[in-house]
Parts: C-alpha cells; sequence; structure tokens
C-alpha cells in the first residue's frame, strides 16, 4: 500500500516539535494535499494541534501501548489522506526507560519504514550544530534522518555558520526558522495548553504555520515523504451491528480520549453520544458512561455546581451502569478536588479526595488485573500509562482495586483501578485494542440494557 509518510523528529523536548509539524501540515495543504496526522506516545494535547490544523482526527502511535503489530496496522488502516506526517515525541532516540530505543519515536520510524526530518535547536551553537547532527546520524546504523530543520537561528551570519558546518556531513537542510518568540506554544503540564482550554490557540497556531511555513523548503519535504517503499495492507477492521449507547464526556474538563478507543468501541457495536459534564443537566439516555482524562480542576467551580449532573452520574453508578473513568474522570468520581487552597466538592462515588499536586507523576504502567471489571472478565497482564499533577487522599480502608502494578504509581501503594458497584476508575490509561476491553466493556452494557 502506497502511503507517503514522513515522521517530523527533534534532538530533544522543547525544540518545537509541534508548531513547526502544525506548518508542515499546513503548507502541504497549501499545495492541495490532504494530510492525516499520527503523534507517537501516550500523549492527549499535541494531537489536539494536529487535528485543528489538519481537519482530520490525530491517531497515537505508541508500541508500548498498542504492540509493534498493532501499530502499524493502526497507522495503515488510518493513513487515509493524500500524505500522513507523524510528530514524534522527546529526543529522537528517548525510549522506554531512558535506555532503550524502545516506543521512541525512531522505533516508530522503523516499523513504519518513514524518513525523518530531523529539528535542531540552533539558539545556543553554530559550528557545533554539526557535531550534533553527526551525532543522531551516526548513533544508529540506520537512522532514517533524510533533512534537518534549523530552528531557533538568531540571523542571517548565524544562519550561515550552520549552514558551512553542516555542509560538511552532506545531509539537506529543509528549513531555517529565525528566533522568534511569537512561535513559542504555551505549554501546561506534559505539553501544550489543550485548545479546550483556550479556543484562540486555534488560531495562534494557524497564524503561526503561516510564518514559519515561509522558511521550509515544501517540495524538498514532499521529494522525501514521497520517497518511500509501500507498505503491507491489512484488511479492514469489521464492525458489529449497533445494539447499544454510550455516553461519552467531552468538553472543556474531559477530552483525553485515544481515537482508537472511540473508534474500538463503535466497532463492537456501541453508539457514542457525546456530552459535556460542565454544561449539560442530564447524561444522554445510555446503557454505558466513559468518562476520560482532562482538566477537571480548571473548571472545578463549574462541575461542582452542575449538582443535576452529579447526583445524575452516581444514581446510574449505583443502579449498576457500567462506568469506565481514567485519570480526570476518577477525580471527578472522588469526594473533592483540592486545587489552589480551595476545595470544591465532586460526586462523591469513591471514598477518597483528590488533592493537586507540584509533582509531575509519569510513567508507562504494567501490571495485572486481578478481579473481573466493567472492561474484563478475566484476570490477565496489562499495560497502560499514567501522567497527572494530582494524588488521592484518605482513601476508605476498605477499598477494592482491580488493578496491581509492577511498574507505575497507580492510586495508592502500586495498586489502580477502584471498584464500586459496577464503575471501574483509574489514574492509569489503557488502549483498548490491547486486549478485548472493548468487547467486554459494550457487552456489560448490552446486559445493562436488556435488565
Amino acid at each position: 500500500m502506497k502511503i507517503p509518510r514522513i515522521v517530523i523528529a527533534g534532538a530533544s523536548s522543547g525544540v518545537g516539535k509541534t508548531s513547526i509539524t502544525c506548518s508542515i501540515i499546513h503548507a502541504l495543504q497549501k499545495q492541495g494535499y490532504s494530510v492525516q496526522p499520527f503523534k507517537v506516545g501516550p500523549d492527549y494535547i499535541d494531537p489536539i494541534y494536529l487535528s485543528s490544523i489538519s481537519k482530520h482526527e490525530t491517531y497515537n502511535l505508541d508500541a508500548w501501548l498498542m504492540g509493534e503489530s498493532q501499530l502499524l496496522a493502526s497507522f495503515i488502516s488510518n493513513s487515509k489522506s493524500n500524505i500522513s506526517v507523524i510528530e514524534g515525541v522527546m529526543g529522537y532516540y528517548d525510549g522506554f526507560g531512558g535506555d532503550s530505543n524502545y516506543a521512541s519515536t525512531h522505533h516508530i520510524a522503523t516499523l513504519t519504514q518513514s524518513p525523518v526530518i530531523l529539528i535542531l535547536d540552533a539558539s545556543k551553537t553554530s559550528r557545533s550544530i554539526a557535531a550534533t547532527a553527526l551525532g543522531f546520524l551516526k548513533f544508529h546504523r540506520n537512522s532514517r534522518i533524510s533533512g534537518i530543520i534549523l530552528n531557533k537561528v538568531g540571523s542571517k551570519k548565524h544562519e550561515l555558520l550552520c549552514r558551512n558546518a553542516l555542509s560538511k556531513i552532506k545531509i539537506p537542510i529543509i528549513g531555517v526558522i529565525p528566533k522568534n518568540n511569537l512561535l513559542d506554544i504555551q505549554s501546561r503540564h506534559l505539553g501544550l495548553i489543550s485548545t479546550f482550554d483556550k479556543k484562540t490557540l486555534t488560531s495562534q497556531i494557524q497564524k503561526i504555520s503561516n510564518i514559519i511555513l515561509e522558511y521550509l523548503d515544501i517540495k524538498q519535504i514532499i521529494k522525501i515523504l514521497k520517497d518511500t517503499i509501500d507498505l503491507t495492507k491489512k484488511s479492514k477492521p469489521i464492525y458489529k451491528k449497533t445494539k447499544t449507547t454510550i455516553a461519552v464526556a467531552l468538553d472543556t474538563s474531559f477530552n483525553f480520549y485515544y481515537q482508537d478507543n472511540l473508534e474500538a468501541l463503535r466497532r463492537e457495536g456501541a453508539n457514542l453520544k457525546f456530552f459535556s459534564p460542565v454544561k449539560d443537566k442530564k447524561i444522554p439516555k445510555c446503557d454505558g458512561l466513559y468518562i476520560g482524562g482532562g482538566f477537571p480542576e480548571v473548571l472545578a467551580n463549574s462541575l461542582e455546581k452542575n449538582q443535576i449532573m452529579k447526583k445524575s452520574i452516581k444514581k446510574l453508578s449505583e443502579d449498576n451502569l457500567p462506568i469506565y473513568a481514567e485519570c480526570g474522570g476518577l477525580m471527578y468520581l472522588t469526594k473533592s478536588i483540592l486545587s489552589e487552597n480551595k476545595k470544591y466538592k465532586m460526586i462523591g462515588l469513591f471514598d477518597a479526595e483528590t488533592k493537586m499536586t507540584k509533582k509531575m507523576r509519569l510513567n508507562y504502567t504494567k501490571g495485572k488485573i486481578i478481579t473481573k471489571n466493567p472492561i474484563s472478565d478475566k484476570l490477565h497482564a496489562l499495560q497502560g500509562h499514567e501522567f497527572h499533577y494530582s494524588q488521592l487522599d484518605s482513601i476508605a480502608s476498605d477499598s477494592k482495586f482491580a488493578y496491581n502494578l509492577e511498574i507505575g504509581e497507580g492510586i495508592k501503594k502500586h495498586q489502580d483501578g477502584l471498584i464500586q458497584d459496577n464503575t471501574l476508575a483509574s489514574y492509569g490509561h489503557l488502549y483498548f485494542d490491547s486486549s478485548n476491553y472493548a468487547e467486554i466493556f459494550v457487552k456489560n452494557c448490552i446486559n445493562y440494557s436488556k435488565r
């Protein structure tokens, strides 16, 4: 299957991958191409920007969560546009655990057999930029690097010094972007501020893209991304007949969802109805509820005031409605959220309190499911990830947990997945197609509808 494609990688975090990737997508669109974006790693925020500029939903590519075979299948089946553009994560060779290439951007470039454009921050160097570039080219026997973009260049003289040094290693320079604070995107948590937090950022990324694309050799980029080998076409996924409805929380507070997870639920026969715990007064008629991650602490005051919604969700849980919640969803289901020295009352389904902290908890997770729950009917291994700036305090001593973790902090002493009635809520995020999570969740929703 012919898929013109390219990976946009960085020498490190903070070199401008997202803004430059958005600019490349924008430039390709101006050339008449339709672009499908992908994001390496367990990231929910950067994909919002890629989707906003491309007008296509962004899919994640994470070898740890998905496995190599499923990752490649997802990439091929979702590459429906003229061109696929993959934004990398962290530094190009940074993989799981820090000393491994596994799950790194280079690993994903290798799996998808994609050429790579490497972004280098030139702001505090000149001739030494060539040593950095040469190191990335030689670090792995097949770096897949086909071009370099220099970012944060100080002047024409600075650009000339960098170009002269790089000419010795004969790697194409396909972009030289001047240093400009207006081209920086404001950060939040692990990456960028969600466009749900500030809608004007969608306009901002378009303005940034229009500026940056003037400094890119888009013809050379097109030449590189078209020089790719064919990938083996995968069979199309089979969608079951719709038999149940699952309500999905989606608004300013809850917007962290893998697109593949939503598609997995649809594939298993679920009709998804989206609603806002912030603005709506009631949940759509449904047989199951999915509350993803996000920033419930940002609009905690609005969530607290929506008493009808809180009471409705608690009543549905007590009625044994299948409910699955991750991270922000877990926080919403506790008794309260303490943020900036103010406590906001939440649903109170779980006898615990959420406290915002300054410490970021960022881990891939690995462990075992130790009891049956709304998304699993058997005991088995699990792999996922967690990232949050909160912790649960005052957890009831008789709380029941679904996961034991070997890797990851979880909620309490390497335990995660609180269970109450037919509700499962965890700090950890799962990729549904890494097991039969979607199938079991939909099955439980169908059973609930037959009561």
